[in-house]
């Protein structure tokens, strides 16, 4: 698995995509820290500049030293020291990592991201047989989570090409899919650190899941009316199972029961077909126990609901002049829209919609701003794609090869670095990479 963001030339370490800045990047074994260090005012308030100013000299205020770090999670951590000089050619010895009792060490190399930890298999023997024991699995997914990625994927001329963007660390990394069969070209979708992907071989309509991490797949049993189906996989934490709801085709003009496959039971189970609709997008959101579909007759929203295996209909009106909506989960109960709205080009923008459950109603909570607008569509009828994780929500445009990411409850909207969306046929989504999820 090779890295394809920017490596450091101090060390081995991943440097970050993002925005450069005006700091001295620092590697320690593998993790990137930016230095700066603030000067203390000279005189009269005017600053040295000369070269001869500050050759040879040394600074020996008690100047403030910043620290930054690149944790677990999606936060960067701030640690202030004072008169602490760091050196980027310190090491550790060897003789100090080989007496590390097993624990320790276990404690020390959970904490690394997953991404890397195939690149530490090769330092010795001892740290190969660990990182591929399944205590070691087990361990590592009991840390805190490195946080969400983004995963693409592509597949052309028979070779799938995937990269995987780490939010926390910033960098894209090259994931190998091509342990997959040749035909499984449709990425369904990832939930619980398994990715879910479809395709026909020959006239069979086939379901795999797999743990790209670990490189373990399998197929699943076919189904009873064994069609091609819109498909949606969810995976349940507490148990380590998961599910895969089969409903209608938006291009079938049949109308099919739903299908659950249950990995307990590892079978499909047959349920209520979805009343006739005539179905506006291929694209589903589950939340709460409870799979949305957008309708345009009847208009508005058709929910599964598992605990009962039954149908609804929510007669929640669509906004004015929405030209091309998204459904997207978040958190618990909450359910977005996402839409581009305008029917003339200069007037075009992207919202999202939230829905009042109680009133049955789309109320707006955010708006792309014009500036980002028009650098992710440059054209009225350029197509996006939208796909979401909790209250992370994510753009991606194939034609301009770029992603941006709206955080619903920050309100923060940020850039994707990187060209990994530019092809007509890539695929994408939110991907939890975890050694323990099971494919069984």
């Amino acid at each position: 698995m090779n890295c394809i963001g920017k490596s450091s030339e101090l060390g081995s370490g991943v440097v970050c995509n993002g925005e450069s800045e005006s700091v001295e990047n620092v590697v320690f074994g593998g993790d990137v820290r930016c230095c700066i260090q603030a000067s203390p005012p000279r005189g009269n308030g005017s600053r040295n500049t000369s070269p001869m100013g500050r050759v040879g000299s040394r600074n020996t205020s008690p100047s403030r030293q910043i620290v930054k770090t690149k944790p677990r999670g999606l936060d960067e951590e701030t640690h202030a020291t004072f008169g602490k000089v760091v050196h980027a050619d310190v090491q550790m010895e060897d003789n100090i990592w080989a007496m590390l009792p097993e624990d320790l060490l276990h404690e020390i190399l959970a904490r690394i991201p997953p991404f890397l930890i195939f690149r530490l298999r090769l330092v010795c023997k001892r740290w190969n047989s660990l990182l591929q024991d399944s205590s070691f699995f087990k361990f590592h997914s009991s840390v805190p989570s490195d946080g969400p990625c983004v995963l693409s994927f592509c597949k052309s001329s028979l070779i799938p090409q995937c990269s995987v963007y780490s939010l926390p660390l910033k960098a894209w990394y090259r994931m190998s899919f091509t342990f997959l069969p040749h035909w499984a070209i449709w990425l369904v979708g990832s939930s619980g650190g398994l990715v879910c992907f479809s395709g026909c071989e020959g006239s069979v309509f086939c379901i795999l899941v797999c743990n790209p991490l670990t490189q373990t797949w399998r197929i699943l049993p076919s189904m009873h009316f064994n069609q091609q189906r819109q498909l949606i996989m969810v995976v349940d934490r507490s148990d380590r199972s998961f599910k895969v709801i089969a409903t209608n085709d938006i291009c079938s003009d049949k109308s099919l029961p739903t299908e659950i496959y249950d990995s307990k039971e590892d079978r499909w189970s047959v349920h209520q077909t979805m009343p006739a609709s005539n179905l506006c997008s291929s694209k589903m959101a589950y939340c709460d126990s409870r799979l949305y579909l957008e309708t345009l007759s009847p208009l508005g929203l058709m929910m599964y609901r598992l605990d009962i295996n039954s149908w609804e209909h929510i007669p929640a009106r669509f906004p004015r002049s929405l030209l091309d909506g998204y459904l997207v989960a978040g958190t618990q109960k909450r359910l977005f829209l996402v839409g581009r709205i305008g029917l003339y080009s200069t007037l075009q923008s992207i919202k999202i919609w939230e829905l009042d459950h109680a009133k049955i109603l789309w109320v707006e909570i955010s708006r792309m701003p014009p500036k980002n607008f028009r650098s992710l569509l440059r054209l009225s009828a350029e197509r996006f794609e939208c796909f979401g994780l909790d209250n992370l929500i994510c753009f991606t445009s194939y034609n301009q090869g770029k992603g941006l990411l709206f955080d619903v409850d920050k309100k923060i909207w940020s850039w994707i670095g990187g060209s990994a969306f530019q092809s007509y046929n890539n695929q994408a989504c939110f991907y939890e990479p975890r050694f323990d999820a099971s494919i069984y």
